[in-house]
């Protein structure tokens, strides 16, 4: 007993008109996965047609063993007389021995059957952790002094998001779960494979919080070609294979750190601030060392405003910078200083005792210096000098004689008129003012 094509490729109106008896599903939406067909007799006759819809298998169940079985759609005439064929479809070259071998043990004898199988994409299944899980995170590592490595932040993230599975292996499946069910519906098993699914996740968080991968906590949703790649290459998803199923897609749609993880990294950032802060520092007082080493005349006051730096720096950061430049040490490097300066005057006043000309060319110039400068004060305290109405001049606000306070107004010293402060002579005798 087995099917013969009847026709091939999509299945169009006319064709379905003409086949108004035949055996077929029409209603496999993304809830449903099994449905049981069969005729009012529990006998598929000789020529019986059998239609099989886009996304179907269908499967020929005689008395508790399958006799024939098909994953392409089209039309197809039961043949008592033949052999089975196994159109195999997507299910690939082991189709065949695969239903040949398979027997449903416990089944009620003197039934035949048609069972046809969802094979689409059964979309939109969700899943969460309901308890967080833990996580290295490599995106905040922690450096070991003593065995000069680094090791990653330990936290605990809730992770939530969707997959999608598909019927994979219908003979497995049915021996599975479904059974001989008339019909077999997603909500029946959905909660297993979301249990069995957060299992997988968690083998994949290990996995992409491992040294080989350092996938960032954060950065997780991103990571879903390497999460699909992962689960085929280590076979993450085998419990959900077990059961004749497979995860297509598996994505991650929100990672959320509980409280103390969040805790810890923003104590982490605070300290790699501190860290940057010190080592700028730390980089500041090299600067400082090296200017004030090689400027000699000044090299006191480097080295002086390095330990003012440097206290300053005890209460900022912890003092991260004192290193070498203790009191002791500066101490030294003044006493060192000192006598280098008085060796340099030393040499500078044997220089001058050879070169006696220049000495007194020296003093002269500044002799004639401080002449001028004397003259240039005398010429700008008569330059601020004011006469007064009553005559008097005076350097000072107000007239030492009458008192009267300093007016802006130019008394004309000949006749005393009164002119304006910016005249140049005087309006009544032309003196200049």
């Amino acid at each position: 007993m087995g099917l013969i094509k009847a026709a091939v490729g999509a299945i169009g109106s006319t064709l379905k008109d003409q086949w108004k008896e035949a055996i077929r599903c029409e209603d496999m939406n993304n809830d449903i996965l099994m449905v049981k067909k069969t005729t009012p007799t529990g006998v598929i006759t000789n020529k019986s047609t059998i239609i099989v819809a886009p996304g179907q298998c269908a499967i020929i169940y005689d008395n508790g063993r399958i006799i024939d079985a098909t994953a392409e759609e089209g039309v197809y005439e039961f043949d008592s007389s033949s052999s089975p064929s196994f159109f195999a479809g997507q299910f690939g070259a082991t189709f065949k021995e695969m239903w040949q071998r398979f027997t449903y043990n416990g089944a009620t004898a003197k039934e035949q059957a048609v069972f046809f199988f969802n094979t689409k994409e059964i979309l939109d299944n969700k899943f969460g952790t309901a308890a967080p899980i833990p996580f290295q995170d490599w995106s905040h590592p922690i450096p070991n002094q003593m065995t000069n490595t680094i090791t990653p932040l330990r936290v605990q993230i809730k992770c939530f998001g969707k997959y999608t599975f598909r019927i994979s292996n219908p003979a497995v499946f049915m021996q599975e779960l479904a059974g001989t069910a008339n019909v077999y519906t997603k909500d029946k098993v959905v909660e297993q494979i979301r249990a069995e699914v957060i299992a997988v996740f968690q083998n994949l968080v290990n996995e992409l919080g491992s040294a080989k991968y350092k996938v960032p906590v954060l950065e997780m949703p991103s990571q879903t070609d390497e999460i699909r790649a992962m689960m085929d290459e280590m076979v993450f998803d085998e419990p959900v294979r077990r059961r004749g199923l497979s995860i297509v897609a598996f994505a991650v749609e929100s990672v959320t750190l509980d409280d103390e993880s969040a805790k810890k990294i923003d104590q982490y950032e605070l300290s790699s601030n501190a860290h940057m802060q010190q080592g700028r520092l730390v980089d500041a007082y090299a600067d400082a060392v090296q200017g004030a080493a090689e400027n000699k005349s000044g090299s006191m006051n480097g080295f002086m405003g390095i330990g003012m730096m440097n206290m300053a720096s005890n209460g900022m950061v912890g003092g991260v910078a004192n290193g070498p430049w203790n009191a002791q040490n500066i101490a030294n490097s003044t006493m060192d200083l000192s006598k280098e300066q008085n060796t340099q005057a030393s040499e500078n006043e044997a220089q001058n005792i050879n070169k006696p000309s220049e000495q007194n060319q020296v003093a002269d110039k500044t002799q004639a210096q401080t002449i001028v400068g004397a003259a240039t004060t005398n010429e700008s305290l008569t330059n601020t000098q004011w006469t007064c109405e009553c005559g008097a001049k005076n350097d000072g606000k107000f007239c030492s004689n009458c008192g009267k306070p300093k007016s802006n107004k130019k008394v004309c010293p000949n006749c005393k008129a009164t002119n304006e402060d910016n005249d140049k002579f005087c309006g009544e005798c032309g003196t200049k003012l």
